[in-house]
């Protein structure tokens, strides 16, 4: 691996944590620390590719991916570890019978967790025209306040 690819995926890897909320540029922002502990990886191995030092390992990647928010395999890919072709994309399994994938397919093909799926359902819904035969959901009723809370409107 040379240095230029290194400095490369780390800068990437930079990028992904600001994007996402993560302090890296303040001497104390915590951000190296947080997604260390959040991913459950070693803080040095965070600190080592941050500071060009060194190439995570498989394990490393494969928990910080979902934190910054790629897959595996684009983290491999980024890395120079893999090329596209030594990790083609698996083609998404149709539903049975040729009918259109469902939203949960979706879901299920974006990796969306299965306890927030029929959330990511709701609201994806709300956006789609309904298709013959199926009826316009109806609109959701506002929501009551809760005794002695206030809302924005009072």
């Amino acid at each position: 691996m040379s240095t230029r690819e290194l400095d490369a995926f780390a800068a990437w890897v930079e990028d992904l944590m600001r994007q996402r909320g993560y302090d890296i540029d303040s001497p104390r922002g915590g951000g190296k620390s947080r997604i260390a502990d959040e991913a459950g990886v070693h803080r040095a191995a965070v600190t080592r590719l941050l500071q060009r030092q060194s190439m995570p390992d498989l394990e490393t990647m494969r928990r910080m991916a979902p934190y910054l928010g790629v897959s595996v395999r684009d983290m491999l890919i980024r890395s120079g570890r893999v090329s596209p072709e030594e990790l083609p994309l698996a083609p998404l399994p149709l539903p049975a019978g040729g009918q259109r994938p469902a939203i949960e397919d979706f879901a299920r093909w974006l990796g969306v967790p299965e306890e927030r799926r029929a959330v990511f359902v709701k609201v994806v819904s709300q956006f789609l025209e309904p298709t013959e035969g199926e009826e316009a959901p109806a609109p959701a009723a506002p929501e009551q306040p809760a005794e002695g809370r206030r809302t924005a409107r009072e």
